[in-house]
């Protein structure tokens, strides 16, 4: 089973659509325990990083994140959540990445909405992707380049488009809306 983590952030149901077509059960929840006993745990989230920081840690699911030892895919927010902070509000994240999230220069091209192909990639995430397939994106926030990142896209400048340390997996993009390329992404996290 695949617990989808609940926590005051918006695209839960769009992953969870995703997971039904591949054909995996997954349950969305903010309990720890079905949380530390699935087999593998989705971090999706659209929305602005204080306020969902503050739901997390209400709710204890920092630490709960933080002692997730199954393999974990962040999508677009939860990356960001998972790295050491934002400038989102000014947030101290969950720390799990070397990476600071930065709003991108104010230009008439912000938010990054839409498709873009990637410059980098390297990972189990992308096996059987090309560097230049195409990957859905919707942020006004990235994170910086790191140790730990996976794949580079290009948009402004370049940014983390996934990162991954130890059994902690993100992407910016949304897998659950990148038509082939995301299932194809998503398959390889869920078959991990």
């Amino acid at each position: 089973m695949i617990a989808i983590i609940k926590y005051n952030a918006g695209n839960i149901h769009s992953v969870q659509n995703a997971l039904d077509r591949l054909e995996y059960k997954s349950v969305i929840t903010d309990d720890p325990v079905t949380i530390l006993s699935a087999e593998k745990v989705i971090f999706p989230g659209v929305g602005e990083a204080s306020s969902a920081m503050k739901y997390l840690i209400e709710k204890e699911l920092d630490k709960t994140i933080l002692s997730i030892t199954k393999p974990i895919l962040g999508i677009c927010l939860g990356l960001q959540l998972m790295c050491e902070s934002s400038e989102e509000g000014n947030t101290k994240c969950l720390g799990i990445f070397d990476a600071q999230v930065k709003k991108f220069p104010n230009t008439k091209i912000v938010p990054h909405m839409g498709w873009n192909s990637f410059s980098e990639i390297n990972g189990v995430l992308f096996r059987n992707i090309n560097v230049n397939d195409d990957v859905y994106f919707v942020h006004s926030y990235f994170a910086e380049t790191c140790r730990f990142t996976t794949a580079i896209c290009n948009y402004i400048q370049p940014f983390s488009s996934a990162i991954q340390r130890d059994n902690f997996y993100a992407t910016q993009f949304h897998p659950e809306k990148s038509a082939d390329v995301g299932e194809q992404i998503l398959k390889n996290f869920l078959e991990l």
